[in-house]
């Protein structure tokens, strides 16, 4: 996922969209409003609107009014019915819905087409991340595992709690797929922007070559008074390490009445930085390509030609999840043997799939406090987290927003899996009824 290579412009780009500062709501002048679709409701009428009830509206305004101008990835407690029925290490797993196109980019001959595959891979992802609701922060500890899905097996893992990092790895016969996962935040009162601080690479198994990519910020608007809704404003730069092709892409900022929002430009480059294939779309929509000129225009004879289009989902959801993301909450993209550590068994995020806000929020305080607990055991044993299937490496990996520790898989995990696959006699376990231990020492973090 890519960063934009100039922030100062990404950011001044937001002011296109159609936005009022709330002057009329006593006690929260100042907080900007943005509508998407245009300019005729005033900043007033577009701030009653939106998920919140006013009693809970206020007061979580006024908790939060603190933390404008703060990084807020893990200072705060969220009320449940803002999440969505899964963890972050899901969301994580997520990205391999349309994992057939690093298929693709596998097998393909020609260099500029691959990356033509692998580029739309990583915006094919985008269409999960406009859900508004947010996933859960994964305990520390906690992993996730998914098989039965394009041949992949996937695992990730949360490896910290401060900061929150999570690392995964997924493979196939094509490909392998690993990531840093780290964020960074800065709270706007009625916004969040988001800079994932991360690092994704593929590597193609045909001929060893590794992509590279660097992610487009993020924004997040109308957290509490409005209609909530994502931009992605800003570039996506995926670099062929092995040759030095590139794909930058420029992601369109939502403009007046919604001009350009979601839109999707830019070209595969050689590495002598020739444009050799652009490639037009929307990321909630479809992807296409065409070869082109050194001028960037396209070949005479050729026509545009679809690389990607969105998977049909569900319609009036009630998580606005896609028929994948049910899949990924499913037991049937769970291995023999699941780990009991995985984000599916979490009490809170099942009260929350099954409509029981009250419980799903007793369950999420009791997990942070069972967390908080096993910090203090730790630290009364002199002992630090290990993370169980990655390894911190020595490596520091320069971001545009800040140095990154790179998690690397150790490789433990396909061992532990190979053992579970090929034991005939391994009791069926019935995961409906296993209880969630994500905790280093077992159940002493209750105690």
């Amino acid at each position: 996922m890519a960063f934009f290579s100039s922030i100062a412009s990404s950011l001044s780009n937001f002011g296109t969209a159609m936005h009022k500062s709330v002057n009329g709501l006593m006690g929260y002048e100042g907080l900007e409003v943005i509508n998407p679709e245009g300019g005729t409701e005033d900043a007033e009428e577009e701030a009653q609107r939106g998920r919140w009830k006013p009693e809970d509206r206020d007061s979580y305004w006024k908790m939060m009014q603190k933390y404008i101008g703060s990084d807020v990835t893990s200072l705060v407690s969220l009320p449940v019915f803002i999440f969505e029925p899964m963890s972050m290490l899901q969301k994580m797993a997520e990205l391999m819905e349309y994992s057939q196109l690093l298929d693709l980019a596998d097998e393909c001959e020609d260099p500029y087409l691959r990356m033509v595959y692998a580029s739309s891979f990583f915006i094919a992802m985008y269409y999960a991340c406009q859900r508004t609701l947010k996933p859960f922060n994964p305990i520390l500890g906690e992993t996730y595992e998914m098989v039965n899905h394009g041949g992949i097996t996937f695992i990730a893992e949360q490896v910290s709690h401060h900061p929150p990092m999570s690392a995964g790895h997924a493979e196939n016969d094509h490909f392998v797929y690993d990531i840093t996962s780290k964020v960074k935040t800065k709270f706007l009162g009625n916004s969040l922007e988001i800079y994932p601080l991360g690092r994704s690479r593929v590597t193609l198994k045909r001929d060893g070559v590794v992509l590279d990519l660097v992610p487009c910020p993020s924004k997040v608007n109308n957290l509490i008074f409005g209609r909530t809704w994502v931009d992605v404003p800003g570039e996506m730069t995926l670099t062929n390490l092995s040759t030095g092709d590139k794909v930058l892409l420029y992601f369109q900022p939502c403009g007046w009445f919604g001009a350009g929002r979601f839109e999707v430009d830019g070209y595969v480059y050689n590495a002598a930085e020739e444009p050799k294939i652009l490639l037009t779309g929307k990321w909630n929509e479809s992807m296409s390509y065409q070869p082109c000129d050194a001028e960037g225009e396209p070949l005479p004879g050729t026509e545009l030609n679809e690389v990607w289009r969105v998977a049909e989902a569900p319609e009036n959801d009630r998580f606005q999840s896609t028929y994948f993301a049910h899949k990924i909450n499913s037991f049937g993209t769970a291995p023999k043997k699941l780990l009991a550590s995985d984000s599916r068994l979490r009490p809170d995020r099942y009260a929350l799939e099954n409509g029981d806000l009250s419980r799903a929020g007793s369950e999420k305080s009791s997990l942070e406090e069972k967390q908080r607990a096993e910090k203090r055991l730790r630290e009364t044993k002199g002992q630090q987290f290990t993370p169980r299937w990655f390894d911190r490496s020595t490596e520091i990996a320069p971001t545009p927003w800040g140095d990154l520790e790179i998690y690397q898989f150790n490789g433990k995990y396909n061992e532990h899996r190979a053992a579970m696959d090929s034991s005939a006699n391994i009791e069926e376990i019935d995961i409906a009824s296993t209880e969630f231990n994500p905790w280093q020492f077992g159940n002493l973090a209750t105690e």
